[in-house]
């Protein structure tokens, strides 16, 4: 019997749109997915550490940049995050299909690296809508709003690079739009493979 390896989902897209929200309500419904913990030195908003992320410092990211641990790493909104590779790798190897919440350049650096990853972009239905998502988040002031905004129409741009696109017009709707194209693929793909 042939053992499958698992395949790489990377979800980007700009903030507020609601990338965490499709993938929580996704993950219980595929058995075989696994929510990669990226780590990040940004400070933990209402968040448990090694659940959403790994909250560490910027000289420990520095040395998992040294020991070349971080499958990608990117600079956003002047916080540093990034990919673990070991554990990414051993839940692929293992069979698992893992899916990466992760910034347009950590998923285009994973798109360049990695054989047959498949990059999903999650779109608003419009600027405006996202605008009205991020004030209701009530998480960010004026300033970062707007910066956040100007990131959004760059990162929007990008969107021609991924794979697939949904618009998260709705939640339930784009959920089972995404677990739908997760299934659809995974029964498809060879597979990912990691670079070791």
């Amino acid at each position: 019997m042939l053992h499958r390896i698992g395949t790489l989902f990377v979800v980007s897209g700009p903030a507020g749109v609601g990338k965490d929200a499709l993938i929580e309500r996704v993950l219980p419904r595929v058995p075989t997915l696994r929510k990669s913990v990226s780590v990040t030195t940004r400070a933990p908003l209402n968040q448990v550490h090694g659940e959403a992320y790994f909250f560490i410092s910027r000289d420990e990211f520095q040395g998992l940049l040294t020991e070349e641990a971080l499958l990608e790493h990117a600079r956003v909104h002047d916080n540093y995050y990034g990919t673990p590779s070991a554990w990414v790798r051993e839940q692929l190897e293992g069979g698992h299909d893992v899916v990466l919440n992760i910034d347009v350049q950590g998923g285009l650096t994973i798109g360049r690296k990695c054989a047959n990853p498949v990059l999903i972009f999650i779109m608003p239905p419009s600027l405006r809508e996202l605008e009205n998502r991020l004030r209701k988040r009530n998480r960010d002031g004026e300033q970062d709003i707007e910066l956040r905004l100007k990131n959004a129409i760059a990162e929007m741009e990008t969107s021609r690079e991924y794979d697939h696109i949904i618009v998260n017009v709705d939640l339930d709707r784009a959920s089972t739009e995404l677990q739908s194209l997760i299934e659809r693929v995974r029964a498809e793909s060879p597979g990912t493979v990691i670079p070791r």
